[in-house]
């Protein structure tokens, strides 16, 4: 899932060849599922860099639509977290 639309979703995919795979690719274009997570990018450097608005990394494991685990990429040697 990431902050973009459906379209820009399907190239992502389609350009990461997992149309055999079971991952998914969904779209939060106005952030409404980013948000209900507590997902939303709030770091200042990356902002900076990619506007406000966006998502923190992480996978989800879902099965049967239950969330099982989430695992979050908030660690000081994440990339993003160095942004500048």
């Amino acid at each position: 899932m990431a902050v973009n639309d459906g379209a820009v979703m399907q190239a992502w995919a389609k350009n990461q060849k997992t149309g055999l795979s079971m991952l998914s690719f969904m779209g939060d274009p106005n952030s409404k599922l980013t948000k209900a997570l507590d997902l939303e990018l709030t770091a200042e450097g990356p902002i900076e860099v990619l506007g406000p608005g966006r998502c923190k990394r992480f996978a989800m494991h879902v099965v049967n639509g239950v969330i099982k685990a989430v695992n979050v990429s908030e660690s000081p040697d994440d990339p993003v977290s160095r942004c500048t």
